[in-house]
């Protein structure tokens, strides 16, 4: 029996964590995929107080060693079910195990978003890509579209760019909406083909393998050749696995305000996975602190 469970590592399951064991309550973290969430994946992160410049992997690699060093237990499992039981919560995950909590923070972020598209399902790791850490090399020497025109979009073009014959971007407004850093530092260094109002259409391939990429831009449909896709639309939830404690928006993300508080008494949430303007490391941080502070209090006796 532990008196927090937190479902999600990355920056505001962590917070929650660490906050949590701080004040004197046991603590489990359970993570599915990689602790520190997807700021793993970017090579280069300035907006964190205290660094100049960090990996998001060693950020991450702090992060998770800092809530350990603090008593929190971690495990690398996925949850596949959250149910009440009384006063308390029972946890269950794919790998069978059921734990008991006290309490349940829910951190569970989100997942990235794609087009929709015929046969991209198919074609995600074979072809579609997300992260330019993981699967840039596979592009080294080759032609690659980047679909997106946002800071994590920018993110993967400067590291593609860096080792891709040719770039292009695609981006389906008629701005690029990343940071004028991030546009600066991508297209002073490098040679790089944009689209702007570009809407992807369609995915060419030939046996199963990407070819190009068509996209209707100013009402013309084109195509361009190329050997891989990365995609960078934004992020969508995937809490319909609680929506039984925790309720949903339209849009189904974890309607609470900053405190974490849910309409169920002992469950609580935090980070992007809530309904919010902003969706940054900091906020999430904020965001798990709160969580956790509001859970030690419902823990106490106190509002849930």
């Amino acid at each position: 029996m532990y008196d927090i469970i937190v479902i999600g590592g990355g920056p505001a399951g962590l917070t929650a964590a660490v906050y949590g064991c701080r004040m004197g309550r046991s603590v489990l973290l359970l993570e599915k995929e990689v602790f520190g969430g997807q700021i793993v994946n970017s090579p280069k992160v300035e907006n964190i107080p205290g660094f100049s410049s960090i990996s998001g992997e060693e950020f991450a690699d702090r992060y998770l060693d800092q809530a350990m060093s603090q008593g929190c237990e971690v495990a690398l499992e996925k949850v596949t079910g959250v149910e009440k039981i009384g006063e308390n919560f029972q946890v269950r995950t794919a790998e069978g195990t059921e734990y008991e909590a006290r309490s349940v923070i829910l951190a569970t972020g989100t997942t990235h978003r794609t087009l929709g598209l015929e046969g991209e399902e198919d074609l995600i790791g074979n072809g579609i890509h997300f992260c330019a850490v993981c699967d840039g090399d596979l592009y080294a020497g080759k032609d690659v579209v980047v679909v997106g025109g946002g800071n994590s979009a920018f993110v993967e073009a400067i590291i593609l760019a860096q080792t891709a014959r040719r770039l292009i971007m695609l981006q389906d407004l008629p701005v690029f909406t990343a940071e004028a850093r991030s546009q600066e530092e991508l297209f002073s260094n490098y040679e790089v083909e944009t689209h702007l109002s570009a809407r992807v259409t369609a995915y060419r391939t030939k046996d199963g393998v990407i070819e190009g990429i068509s996209y209707l831009e100013n009402g013309e449909e084109k195509t361009v050749p190329c050997d891989g896709i990365f995609l960078s639309v934004g992020h969508v939830p995937e809490n319909e696995l609680f929506a039984s404690v925790a309720k949903l928006s339209s849009q189904g993300y974890f309607e609470a305000d900053e405190t974490g508080v849910t309409q169920t008494p002992g469950v609580f949430v935090a980070g992007d996975c809530r309904t919010k303007a902003l969706r940054q490391v900091t906020t999430a941080c904020s965001d798990g602190a709160n969580a956790a502070i509001a859970a030690c209090s419902y823990l106490s006796g106190g509002a849930s």
